[in-house]
């Protein structure tokens, strides 16, 4: 078959020799098991170890008693025969702790809905309504994303504590959408620039109003940025440290971050079974929220950074 010229060569017969070179050759190549172990499997684990380890330590040492937690050279500091939940039984039961994280679901839930509603506004104003300076618009308020925290808690403790609104959960509802506004208009300019304009002006030849297309079509096909910017806001508030220290003093009003760092730290003794237990139970709500919405959040910011 070789000496008969290519034109009179069957193509079947000359797919299936090419298909049989390409697997034989090249997708047994790329798909070899040592190349997949180097390349894939071996990063992957070390990235998955690296990333859940924090996790067990927190877990291992909430169950740990108390005498293992103090003589690492006598005990194996990365296992326990002898869990014991002294320490979370101590944290839920004994302590403020159940009250610290209504708070903290208290003051992130009320402060990512003022963010959330602000930012939708401005978005939608800065990508859709046509006026000059929108793009510098958007710009400046981005840019105020990246002022830090550190400077803004000094003027705006005075703000609060003039308005009388120290040592209460309030003061962190109001001054927390001061850091969660502006990334949360960038992500959601982004993402509304990805929906089609066509179909908002349908809706104005059609005689609807600009508040009607966005509660009613712009916002329909802007949930998963709307979900992202909602996680991006929750998890902000849920770990903020330091307007929390200073605008809250007594113990009941405290959030998380801030009461186990102070309540379960006697000096230089460290409570480290009470204070594990609480970021473990800390951290739980946010680990569930991103095995519900991840899709969602990856989706949205990848829409942003597009754009």
């Amino acid at each position: 078959m070789t000496d008969l010229p290519a034109s009179k060569l069957d193509l079947k017969t000359i797919l299936s020799t090419a298909s049989r070179v390409d697997n034989s050759e090249g997708m047994s190549y790329l798909q070899s098991v040592p190349r997949r172990i180097v390349t894939l499997y071996v990063p992957l684990s070390i990235i998955v170890v690296i990333l859940l380890f924090p996790f067990y330590w927190m877990a291992l040492t909430a169950v740990k008693p108390d005498d293992q937690l103090l003589d690492l050279d006598k005990y194996n500091p990365f296992w326990t025969w002898n869990p014991t939940f002294k320490h979370i039984h101590k944290l839920l039961f004994e302590s403020y702790y159940p009250h610290w994280l209504w708070n903290t679901m208290y003051v992130a839930v009320g402060a990512t809905v003022l963010s959330i509603i602000a930012s939708v506004l401005a978005a939608y104003a800065i990508v859709r309504l046509r006026y000059k300076g929108a793009n510098v618009v958007g710009g400046l308020i981005f840019l105020a994303y990246l002022v830090p925290p550190s400077i803004l808690f000094i003027p705006l403790a005075t703000v609060v504590f003039q308005y009388g609104l120290f040592d209460s959960p309030l003061a962190l509802i109001l001054t927390y959408p001061t850091i969660l506004i502006p990334f949360s208009t960038w992500l959601l300019m982004g993402y509304f620039k990805t929906i089609p304009f066509e179909l908002e002006e349908c809706a104005l030849i059609d005689g609807a109003s600009r508040w009607q297309i966005l509660i009613k079509i712009v916002l329909p096909l802007a949930v998963p940025g709307l979900i992202s910017a909602f996680i991006f806001c929750f998890t902000l508030c849920w770990n903020e440290f330091i307007y929390a220290l200073t605008f809250l003093q007594s113990t009941p009003n405290k959030t998380v971050p801030v009461a186990i760092v102070n309540e379960f730290v006697d000096g230089d003794v460290y409570r480290w079974g009470s204070l594990m237990a609480g970021a473990l139970c800390g951290s739980l709500p946010l680990v569930i929220l991103y095995a519900f919405f991840v899709e969602h959040y990856v989706s949205a910011m990848t829409g942003a950074v597009k754009e």
